[in-house]
């Protein structure tokens, strides 16, 4: 049964950094964001962030500190694909690294979601774009084939798009994520579900009913339900 009684999980706590370990190798990557790179091209998410860090395909590498790959468990059932990286992930190469990730975290954590053990967390776009503003259509498209990688390599059950941006690049969606966030879609044999982004949380402190916090914790738990179901589901067909 689900509650509607949310628990203290918005406030902050540290999280624990972790440390990308990529020895970046020289390899030839299409720099025209109209040609494709080809499904398959990496077998590992390290030969993938070492092709990031040197990727032109949009203008948005040209002032990069890191490109932001990705954390978590590559084996998880639970994707979790955010916008862009702000100023922490470009200093560290890691996303969700700021407050919204330490809020990702604490949500994550109220349904007994690990962070590092259950999902795997990257964002739809790979480097900064100035000024933490919103990546443009031509930077989301330079950068979705390395997302369509990172799906195929992690093999997700189920796949969470934070925000309007992480939506559009996965599922071409037009809608507002308000209008969507909480709907499992169907994409190529998975289930997504958008939800709103941790950063318009922050930015929307109250925790009444209905309100983006309080929507937040009923779109959680049916995340938590899901995983439950598809967990049960294999554990039987495995016998």
């Amino acid at each position: 049964m689900r509650s509607e009684e949310q628990p203290s999980l918005f406030d902050l706590s540290k999280v624990g950094e972790s440390t990308p370990g990529v020895n970046f190798q020289a390899d030839l990557i299409p720099k025209n964001a109209k040609i494709p790179i080809p499904a398959g091209t990496y077998q590992t998410m390290t030969e993938m962030a070492a092709d990031c860090n040197r990727c032109h395909r949009c203008d948005l590498g040209d002032n990069r500190t890191h490109a932001v790959i990705g954390r978590g468990n590559i084996s998880s059932d639970v994707m979790i694909v955010g916008e862009g990286p702000g100023q922490n992930e470009d200093e560290t190469g890691l996303p969700f690294v700021g407050k919204a990730g330490q809020l990702l975290e604490k949500i994550l954590a109220s349904v007994g979601i690990d962070s590092d053990r259950d999902v795997y967390i990257c964002n739809a776009v790979k480097c900064r774009p100035p000024e933490n503003r919103v990546p443009t259509s031509e930077e989301i498209a330079a950068c979705r084939p390395y997302l369509l990688e990172q799906i195929r390599i992690v093999d997700p059950k189920i796949i969470l798009l934070s925000g309007a941006t992480a939506a559009r690049s996965l599922l071409n969606e037009k809608r507002g994520i308000t209008k969507i966030r909480g709907l499992w879609i169907e994409w190529e044999g998975r289930l997504t579900m958008p939800i709103l982004h941790p950063a318009y949380l922050l930015r929307n402190p109250s925790k009444e009913r209905g309100s983006p916090k309080w929507l937040m914790w009923q779109d959680i738990q049916a995340v938590r339900a899901k995983l439950d179901e598809i967990r049960a589901n294999c554990k039987l067909a495995n016998g």
